[in-house]
């Protein structure tokens, strides 16, 4: 992808550019499942860790990146798309898979609305399904 690609996320998102910021967007951009914070660690580790949680932790409060519990103990990340601003209406179902371990953004599954009694206040969504991806359900064999 051309370098402005990335430049341009990063200011759509009013994030000041500098070299490592657009070297970690690029990296979370080449991911096509979501990602944690030891991932990003392995593939650069030419980059100071703190600095690598400083910059997600960035990406999250300016929404370029969202966050997912997918139960497994390591919060997981996503890079939104550039219409999403991480509200109700722009949350989607995540999928684990149970054998590969990995985690995918289902985008076009919307979560379910869900109408609360009164004086419940939703201040957070996380809604997981789990079962075998398309590449480990063609590769199990059922007896």
């Amino acid at each position: 992808m051309n370098e402005t690609i990335y430049l341009k996320r990063l200011e759509q998102r009013e994030i000041k550019p500098t070299a490592i910021r657009l070297l970690i967007l690029k990296t979370m951009m080449q991911h096509k499942e979501a990602f944690s914070l030891l991932d990003l660690e392995n593939e650069l580790d030419t980059v100071d860790k703190s600095t690598i949680y400083r910059t997600i932790t960035l990406f999250l409060a300016h929404h370029l990146i969202h966050g997912i519990d997918d139960g497994t103990g390591a919060l997981k990340y996503a890079v939104c798309s550039n219409d999403c601003n991480c509200e109700v209406d722009d949350l989607h179902t995540h999928f684990y898979c149970e054998n590969c371990h990995r985690t995918f953004c289902m985008k076009s599954i919307h979560v379910p609305v869900v109408t609360l009694p009164p004086g419940f206040t939703v201040q957070s969504i996380n809604y997981v399904l789990k079962g075998l991806c398309p590449e480990c359900s063609s590769t199990k064999k059922t007896p």
